[in-house]
């Protein structure tokens, strides 16, 4: 084999990874439009976005578990996991203790009349964790559109909480996927994600903060400018957390992505798996601590 070969057989696969660049940016360009004008309409059409999304995820969990062997209760955890929002949006989530325990009595009594014996612990703890790591963190996106109607501010406040949490998380992933492959050398967390890089994560990081300071200028003027540094580190941090759990979960069934749901993302849980701990994450923060604070 000539060396032009050799070179050539080890070379990464540049075209591959440009025309995944081109499809995420042309879904890019398709749906964030769309999530900010349903966002800034704000009450029950973003209310039935973030249903949709938390369908979508749930539906893709359930189906990632089951080539493991586990049988989890699908009807109990989708319907579950999609109430959760609308709970959330038309009682505030008063007497969410009740809630959980009429799914967590639904979960264990359905697995007590199963026919087919054997697993249950798996089966009741597995269909709860999908509730609980889709359901009730994506419900976390109505609780920010919804925060001014509990701290008395005006409702278009909840839209610049809710974007919020989309220009932290996508800043990171974006900074974090072009550097890591322009000069990404030095493994992150190999043995969950080998494709994360030290590099990326810290160009992530540094996008992160560019982005929520020029954001903070032109929307977010309600932050001075270390409010704005220290959520983009705190987002970049949960963010990536949220990437490794949602890869731990793929490598322990073995599979590359949720689904292809979203072309040149996989799945919605592949797109929205740092949402899932940014959301509670930042709503935490912007109430106790810098609204209230």
């Amino acid at each position: 084999m000539s060396e032009n070969e050799k070179t050539k057989q080890n070379s990464p696969d540049h075209s591959g990874k440009i025309r995944s660049i081109i499809k995420r940016v042309i879904i890019a360009v398709i749906f964030v439009p769309c999530i900010v004008v349903i966002a800034r309409r704000g009450g029950v059409y973003f209310l039935t976005l973030v249903t949709m999304l938390i369908l979508a995820g749930l539906w893709e969990f359930f189906r990632m578990v089951e080539p493991k062997g586990l049988k989890p209760f699908k009807f109990i955890g989708i319907s579950g996991g999609t109430l959760l929002p609308l709970y959330i949006f038309f009682f505030s989530g008063r007497y969410t203790n009740l809630f959980f325990v009429v799914i967590f009595l639904a979960i264990m009594i359905s697995e007590l009349v199963r026919r087919k014996r054997g697993f249950a612990l798996y089966h009741i703890s597995i269909t709860l964790f999908g509730i609980l790591y889709v359901g009730w963190l994506g419900s976390f996106l109505v609780r920010l559109r919804e925060l001014p109607i509990l701290i008395n501010l005006d409702y278009g406040s909840g839209f610049l909480f809710v974007i919020m949490v989309f220009i932290l998380t996508w800043c990171y992933d974006t900074g974090a996927y072009t550097v890591g492959m322009i000069a990404g050398k030095h493994k992150l967390f190999p043995s969950i994600s080998p494709g994360k890089t030290v590099e990326g994560a810290i160009g992530g990081i540094l996008l992160s903060i560019i982005g929520i300071l020029v954001a903070r200028e032109y929307i977010f003027s309600f932050l001075n400018i270390w409010e704005a540094v220290g959520l983009a580190l705190v987002a970049s941090v949960f963010g990536q957390l949220g990437d490794l759990v949602e890869s731990m979960i793929k490598r322990d069934v073995r599979i590359k992505d949720s689904s292809n749901t979203i072309p040149g993302h996989g799945g919605v849980l592949d797109r929205f798996d740092s949402i899932l701990f940014n959301a509670p994450v930042i709503y935490y923060i912007l109430k106790y601590f810098i609204i209230d604070g």
